[in-house]
């Protein structure tokens, strides 16, 4: 951990207003070198992979300029993780909007930077595809456990007649690859019709834990520390991407929030390592750098 000297500070919103100056993540710094900092600000501005809802390649544009609004310190904990941590915009990583292999080529070898230096990418994207480049990249020596908040298992094996690149088929290939372990994953909300009765059977078979929406809502936020006490320590890179397929009956912002902070002990700001949080509203992949105590 760096002197405090050395972490980046969001812009004063009393100096200049919250909606004007530079436009960047949570009004801090933009810079290009990861080894200058714990958590790296990630947009990654790509929608190839969805079949249907297009439109997340212009997320992390959106997310800065509502991310302005944000102030430093926390309202019950007053505490600011800018006290603890360095923590600055990184920019976009680069795409191809026209060319799905060499997007997850770029990405992954974006990623790979961030990992080399050191950085915690928390990252905006972006449809789900985008998590499979960002694993290749972080589980390069070893498997990761996976908490995944999603309406979708994202299991499927092929759309179209063979393309097993999608935004549905994304953790199917990170098992298959031997980016995530099965045993070690779960998946929280999981909802919404589907194409076929069988749709979860690749996740069953494999040792995934699913937890449907209903048993979700029976069991409610407080008994979410069944993925604890699965998982351990679970550290958590931040990732907020836009469904290309919604489906109805979803938990509420505060109750996601709880549902993070649950299942992941980050409330006590007390994170380890070795595992990847991910959801269809707010994903999460990667390994925590710093320890907010």
């Amino acid at each position: 951990m760096s002197k405090t000297a050395d972490f980046f500070r969001p812009l004063d919103s009393n100096q200049v207003p919250r909606y004007a100056g530079q436009v960047s993540f949570l009004r801090l710094p933009s810079i290009d070198d990861p080894a200058k900092v714990d958590i790296a600000l990630v947009g990654v501005p790509w929608d190839g992979g969805t079949t249907n809802r297009a439109g997340a390649r212009h997320g992390p544009r959106e997310m800065r300029a509502q991310s302005m609004l944000i102030r430093p310190y926390h309202h019950v904990t007053k505490r600011s993780p800018y006290d603890v941590c360095r923590v600055a915009d990184l920019g976009d990583t680069p795409v191809n909007p026209i060319d799905a292999e060499a997007s997850l080529g770029l990405i992954q070898d974006y990623y790979a930077r961030l990992r080399q230096a050191g950085a915690t990418p928390l990252s905006a994207g972006g449809d789900h595809l985008v998590t499979l480049p960002i694993l290749r990249a972080f589980a390069a020596e070893r498997p990761l456990g996976l908490v995944q908040f999603d309406a979708h298992s994202d299991t499927n094996d092929v759309y179209f007649g063979g393309s097993r690149y999608t935004h549905g088929t994304v953790f199917r290939r990170a098992i298959e690859e031997g980016l995530v372990d099965p045993k070690r994953t779960v998946q929280i909300g999981i909802r919404g019709t589907r194409y076929r009765p069988e749709g979860s059977d690749f996740a069953n078979e494999h040792g995934v834990r699913i937890v449907y929406i209903e048993e979700f809502l029976d069991l409610g936020v407080a008994e979410l520390a069944i993925v604890k006490e699965d998982f351990g320590d679970v550290s958590v890179c931040e990732f907020a991407e836009r469904a290309g397929a919604s489906e109805e009956t979803g938990t509420d912002v505060v109750a996601f929030v709880e549902e993070i902070e649950g299942a992941t002990g980050i409330g006590d700001a007390r994170l380890g390592s070795g595992a990847v949080i991910a959801a269809e509203s707010g994903v999460a992949v990667g390994r925590a750098a710093a320890h907010a105590e």
